[in-house]
């Protein structure tokens, strides 16, 4: 049987030595919703960072196809590589360059796991093969979620509890979803619900749809025994009306609100600041006020401004990491797993933000309405660590994914200097170890560089219009051209960030705008850390006749 696209993704991660089991993924990755008339140009946009230790960051690309509705499709479980059987082929599918496809539809996840109880063995098709089969078969939001749907309730659903993002140029919706255990091998517990005009939402691992409107099918959907499932199982009891899917499917606990909700919490206060919203709820009290599925920004949001709320530390709040003994003596905003600790008997925890060293890819998909569709998508696409990465532009309608994006380029386990996510982590990795002075040199390399695409867009978009117009393929070649050479240039000067970084930072120095070696302090505070923690012993004590205190 021919190879599908699902195959081909599958045996790419299992190549990189990938078996991630939802354990593993747990508190893995976090989704933005930003609809229409909360955008200042009027288009939508959803974000995704796919967070794992293990996850090569690759960009996945599949041309459209007229097929033979007597085959069949092999579907592989997307984290693991693992057959799970075959589902029917439909007569067309479309495009797809990383998770958007040629109609401007794009979809993301996260995982909540929930019940476990409610995994499926039995089931076909998993929570990534879904997000891929229904980017390849639906040219809207509406459609793709009938398509996830559909395929659920014939094949089963086999996953743990996911909540999706799917948009494309006119709306913006979260589906959520959990299985119906081994006794129930088809169908799934599913609901969808739009985002209000003018409103944006979030989730990151925690399911976040509560209540919902029970006869309102232009913003809600669910599946019909959502509710009659739980109170059978007797998990909710009391009116349809006060059915809360979270409450019933992902009973709440302490790491949900901390790790999960507190991601939520962060991106919600920086586009509201007016609403000074409460961080008790994401701080873990589990009697607080709950964060709603979606707030009204104080501003319409740009696409930089999306791009930057990717790339979060919880600064200033009171979960911000880079302060105390635990950022070091750089003010690193990161902790190396695990996440929770013991000390004393008593356990502990790490803050999990948004911005995480673990990423292997992470987007911002951006449908433009008022364009023809492979010109008004654009998959803002990045490797590793959010806070140090460069969003490049992916218009929907490329016809291949630039060399140092695609898969097969490199893998997990073997380095390449021609692999975008390999040089990204090699800036990343070195810029860890003296943070709070390395950043900032990243960081004006990653402003002037997504500056410039920004700059550039009317002019590349009109130059697209105008070809397209002409002939359609041209410009999707245009097109392929640009967002390839656009990688290329930045891959290219981020391997020379590296070398500059690694002469101007050798051995612990620092050189100057002239070249020359200087030797930096640590910041006053580590010094008082040492001193509180050791006393006197590392004190100069004075020799009489002796020569002063030598520099070295």
């Amino acid at each position: 049987m021919e190879q599908t696209r699902l195959q081909r993704i599958a045996l790419s991660l299992a190549v990189c030595g990938l078996a991630v089991a939802h354990a593993d993924c747990a508190d893995a990755c976090t989704n933005f919703l930003i609809s229409k008339g909360a955008t200042a140009d009027g288009s939508t946009m959803i974000t995704y960072s796919a967070d794992s230790h293990e996850l090569y960051g690759e960009l996945y690309y599949e041309p459209p196809g007229r097929n033979r509705t007597d085959t069949m499709v092999d579907v592989y479980e997307w984290d693991t590589g693992k057959y799970l059987g075959q589902i029917a082929q439909v007569a067309e599918t479309y495009s797809v360059v990383g998770n958007m496809n040629e109609h401007q539809v794009a979809i993301g996840e996260t995982t909540f796991g929930g019940r476990e109880e409610l995994v499926n063995p039995k089931a076909i098709v998993d929570y990534g093969s879904l997000m891929y089969l229904a980017l390849a078969r639906a040219k809207t939001a509406r459609e793709a979620i009938k398509v996830m749907t559909d395929l659920v309730a014939e094949y089963g659903y086999a996953s743990a509890g996911e909540s999706f993002s799917i948009s494309d140029p006119k709306e913006v919706w979260i589906l959520e979803m959990i299985g119906k255990g081994p006794d129930n091998p088809k169908g799934a517990l599913w609901v969808a619900r739009r985002i209000p005009d003018g409103y944006v939402s979030a989730h990151a691992n925690q399911s976040r749809i509560r209540k919902f409107p029970l006869n309102d099918k232009k913003n809600t959907l669910y599946a019909k025994d959502v509710i009659s499932f739980a109170r059978g199982k007797g998990w909710f009891e009391g009116a349809d009306s006060e059915f809360s899917f979270a409450d019933a499917y992902v009973p709440m606990d302490y790491g949900a609100l901390r790790f999960c909700e507190a991601r939520v919490w962060s991106m919600f206060r920086r586009v509201a600041p007016s609403q000074k919203i409460s961080p008790e709820w994401a701080m873990g009290n589990p009697k607080a006020k709950p964060l709603p599925l979606w707030i009204k920004p104080d501003k319409k949001l740009t696409v930089r401004d999306v791009q930057e709320l990717m790339r979060d530390h919880f600064e200033d709040s009171p979960m911000y990491l880079g302060t105390g003994i635990g950022a070091g003596p750089y003010k690193m905003p990161y902790r190396w797993r695990p996440m929770q600790w013991k000390h004393k008997g008593k356990e502990y925890i790490h803050e999990r933000a948004t911005s995480t060293q673990q990423t292997g890819f992470s987007f911002v998909a951006q449908s433009r309405g008022w364009l023809p569709d492979p010109i008004g998508g654009i998959l803002w696409f990045g490797v590793d660590d959010t806070y140090m990465t460069v969003y490049v532009p992916m218009y929907c309608g490329i016809t291949e994914a630039p060399r140092a994006f695609a898969v097969g380029t490199a893998d997990f386990k073997t380095f390449s200097w021609d692999s975008a996510w390999w040089v990204f982590n090699f800036v990343a990795n070195w810029t860890y170890s003296r943070y709070s002075d390395m950043i900032k040199d990243v960081q004006i390399v990653q402003r002037e560089i997504e500056g410039e695409f920004q700059a550039r867009l009317p002019e590349v978009d009109a130059t697209a219009v105008k070809l397209y117009k002409a002939a359609p393929e041209t410009a999707r070649s245009f097109l392929t051209r640009y967002s390839a050479e656009q990688t290329e240039k930045t891959v290219t000067r981020w391997r020379k960030l590296g070398e500059q970084l690694l002469v101007k930072y050798l051995d612990g120095n620092v050189r100057d705008e002239k070249g020359g070696i200087t030797h930096p302090a640590y910041p006053e505070d580590w010094y008082k850390a040492i001193v509180e923690e050791s006393g006197d012993f590392f004190e100069w004590r004075n020799i009489p006749g002796a020569p002063p205190p030598p520099t070295h």
